[in-house]
């Protein structure tokens, strides 16, 4: 079954009040060990800076971590509803080769685990067929407003 026809079998199974996970009714249109893929190209902007200056003009780990952790929210996109958002909730990271400047680089987030509201996704990016990172990654799909009440708590103590 193709994603979209699955979206709308999930879509539909939740408008009828079916759930698709116990305890919430969150839209989960993938199976797991689906895919997604986000492609970027490294800049300036990406490179290994801190206060003290440019350490290496490459594709800087937290730059990458930023990618990876997009990569994998691809999936709660379509998972969320209108009401909801997603929030971090871990990323792991092994940096094994750099990329230069100006290179392509490939992530390929994997749907590992949908527990839940806690969706955990691995990922893989290449400059070309060089692998240069991989990890995993959490996010929890929460209410806006659930969100807003925890950071109005932390804004007040």
């Amino acid at each position: 079954m193709t994603s979209s026809k699955r979206l709308s079998a999930a879509k539909e199974k939740r408008d009828a009040g079916e759930k698709i996970n116990p305890g919430i009714q969150l839209i989960n249109p993938f199976s797991i060990g689906d895919t997604k893929e986000y492609h970027i190209q490294v800049t300036p902007e990406d490179a290994a800076t801190f206060p003290s200056g440019e350490v290496h003009p490459v594709y800087s780990t937290f730059a990458l971590g930023r990618d990876a952790e997009w990569t994998c929210r691809l999936f709660v996109l379509d998972m969320k509803e209108e009401q909801e958002e997603g929030i971090g909730t871990f990323l792991h990271v092994h940096h094994v080769s750099p990329a230069l400047i100006g290179h392509d680089v490939v992530f390929v987030a994997t749907l590992e685990e949908v527990k839940g509201n806690h969706v955990i996704c691995s990922f893989k990016a290449f400059v070309g067929h060089r692998e240069i990172a991989y990890g995993q990654q959490g996010q929890k799909i929460l209410n806006r407003n659930k969100i807003n009440d925890i950071f109005n708590a932390l804004s007040s103590s």
